[in-house]
């Protein structure tokens, strides 16, 4: 009976630090902590419930997502009524990038909750931004659209969006140059070429041509990161040409 005692006790214990952690993180009490339990359990515990659906924070993900855009479509709205909707849409999209979300993740450590089979410094960078959309996604479920509104102005906007700032700054360098090279009828392309690095991690090598010149190269674990990052170091290099033009 004393073993059965202390197994429950653990238990209890442990259930009691994480509603406790979630408090402090929320700022206010979860109604159901079950909620927030499945906001930080990973696909690779393989759970199902008892109609057989499978038990991870990837659909509360999906609605944090949403809700995550919409609180912030109803700021900007409201912010700045002189504001069209392609500049909205670009607004929202500065404060809601997977940067940013990966930042907001790391910032509450939420990795720290995660439960899994996969040991934790195997994930990606995206797992903090994907982990704080599904706790996103656990407060509406929870409490509704009053404490979720609440919970994103208090995490992300009031301590973060600065209008001015997000006017000035580049989600996609890429996008940028791409944007540019069209504007102008200049032709651009990606290649990849053969990487000779012997680093233990593979990485992709990439050189961006401009009208059949090639303007700036990169290399990075993906080819995504690659051609970014050539695309910054391109956007520098010509950045008389592309604002003055």
């Amino acid at each position: 009976m004393s073993v059965i005692r202390n197994i429950l006790n653990s238990r209890s214990s442990k259930g009691g630090n994480f509603f406790i952690a979630m408090q402090k993180i929320l700022g206010f009490k979860p109604k159901n902590i079950t909620h927030y339990e499945k906001a930080f359990t990973h696909r690779s515990l393989n759970q199902k419930d008892k109609l057989g659906n499978a038990v991870n924070f990837e659909r509360l993900e999906f609605l944090g997502d949403a809700m995550l855009s919409a609180v912030i479509a109803g700021y900007l709205f409201k912010t700045v009524p002189g504001g069209n909707e392609g500049y909205l849409t670009k607004m929202r999209s500065k404060i809601v990038s997977r940067k940013h979300l990966n930042e907001l993740g790391k910032d509450l450590n939420l990795i720290s909750f995660v439960q899994t089979n996969i040991p934790k410094d195997q994930f990606g960078v995206n797992i903090h931004g994907n982990l704080f959309e599904a706790l996103v996604g656990a407060i509406y479920w929870d409490r509704g659209y009053k404490y979720c509104k609440r919970f994103i102005y208090e995490r992300v906007i009031n301590p973060y969006v600065d209008i001015e700032q997000l006017e000035g700054k580049v989600i996609s360098y890429k996008s940028l140059l791409i944007e540019w090279c069209q504007k102008k009828k200049k032709s651009f392309n990606f290649e990849v070429y053969e990487d000779t690095g012997n680093d233990e991690v593979k990485h992709f090598a990439v050189k961006l041509r401009i009208d059949d010149r090639v303007v700036a190269k990169a290399r990075a674990t993906s080819k995504k990161k690659a051609e970014e990052k050539a695309s910054k170091r391109a956007y520098y290099a010509l950045q008389t040409h592309i604002e003055n033009e």
